[in-house]
């Protein structure tokens, strides 16, 4: 890896032709522009915020770019992780997203690493970059990062999405500057937030907030502007509105000393779904043999409507989580599962273990589909669509 102190002082006369538009702004100009070159920024995820963050990041001339990713590409990804393509489905992101972004602009740096960022190796990745982009979708790694960034030292610029709205800020920018802890102090009970793959996301709402934070970036590197240290912009794009809260250092809020357990700190541990771990699970290849052999159950599925819409079990029910949650659909349910043994699924076993919890709190014994209509779709029954 070439030392970003090694490259050459001036433009070549290709980076100036590419870079044009940048060195016709008065306050960007080619003193903003060989600041871009001598930056080097690590982005964490390159999925659906990833994606535009990396793309515009490089086609920006920033000289260093990092990409942590574990995961390979899949074709669900496509919908709004657009730095990725159906070429590379299946192929490590990290590599995926190296390619694209050295075929858009040669001239950057691009180092992959592909691994899960995690509390062993999270200081070391993070320790060479001048800035870190949050890309991640889940709050142990907003935890992990913000306080890595903390302790280092690192401005770190978040962003989050969800169905149709999404945030973005800048945290760390200065030793006064709030952080992520600042803005959710405690993370949310382990459910309560429903995931991407759960709660679906619009596909353009990563881009825009993903497109923000880039923004971000390239003004804290260049000096040009006001950041968004300090303030948390909101977006709604359903009303395409954009609010803004201020956001200030806690006085009560503990110093960050080192890095700690993060899956136990969100309640987790280790898996998104430990909560299946704690109830009575059956497996889809169990399932499809108690339904074969012509068994007296009821199969409740938890998803929402518009999951359903998309693909079902044959023979199910549908009662949205939602519906359990408040209670609405307790008696229902237990009037439905009267002497019969209760199953209950949802798309990938996490939902449906909640609900499993929720209605033995109302003494109604029902048991998990480990690995819900996902598995059964790849497993059982290949005709049910996967989404």
């Amino acid at each position: 890896m070439l030392p970003l102190d090694a490259v050459p002082e001036e433009l070549s006369a290709e980076e100036r032709q590419r870079y044009a538009r940048h060195l016709s702004l008065p306050e960007l100009g080619l003193e903003g522009q060989k600041r871009l070159r001598r930056a080097s920024v690590l982005c964490v995820g390159s999925g659906g915020l990833g994606s535009p963050l990396l793309l515009y990041l490089a086609a920006a001339g920033v000289g260093r770019i990092g990409v942590v990713d574990f995961d390979q590409v899949e074709a669900s990804n496509l919908q709004r992780q657009v730095i990725h393509g159906s070429a590379s489905v299946g192929q490590a992101k990290t590599r995926s997203a190296a390619s694209r972004l050295h075929d858009l602009n040669p001239h950057v740096q691009v180092v992959e690493h592909n691994t899960r960022l995690d509390p062993t190796n999270a200081l070391q990745i993070l320790e060479p970059y001048d800035l870190v982009c949050d890309g991640t979708d889940n709050f142990p790694s907003r935890y992990l990062i913000n306080d890595a960034c903390v302790l280092l030292g690192k401005p770190c610029i978040y962003g989050s999405v969800q169905g149709f709205e999404g945030q973005v800020s800048v945290f760390n920018r200065t030793a006064d500057s709030p952080n992520y802890r600042d803005l959710v102090p405690q993370p949310p009970p382990p459910g309560l937030v429903p995931s991407c793959a759960a709660g679906g996301v619009l596909g353009v709402m990563p881009g825009l907030i993903g497109l923000i934070q880039a923004t971000e970036a390239i003004k804290l590197i260049t000096g040009l502007g006001t950041s968004l240290d300090g303030r948390v912009l909101l977006v709604d794009a359903l009303a395409m509105r954009f609010r803004e809260l201020t956001l200030a250092p806690s006085p009560t809020r503990e110093p960050i000393q080192h890095l700690i357990d993060y899956q136990a700190f969100c309640g987790q541990s280790g898996s998104a779904f430990a909560r299946e771990e704690q109830v009575e699970s059956v497996s889809v290849q169990e399932l499809k043999a108690l339904l074969d052999s012509g068994a007296d159950l009821l199969l409740i599925d938890v998803r929402n409507p518009a999951e359903v819409e998309v693909a079902v079990i044959e023979g199910s029910e549908h009662f949205p989580l939602s519906t359990i949650e408040s209670g609405e659909a307790i008696e229902p349910i237990r009037n439905r599962a009267s002497g019969r043994s209760l199953y209950i699924h949802c798309k990938l076993g996490g939902r449906s273990a909640k609900a499993v919890a929720l209605l033995a709190e109302h003494g109604i014994a029902a048991i998990n589909v480990s690995g819900g209509i996902e598995a059964w779709s790849l497993e059982v029954d290949e005709t049910v669509p996967r989404y």
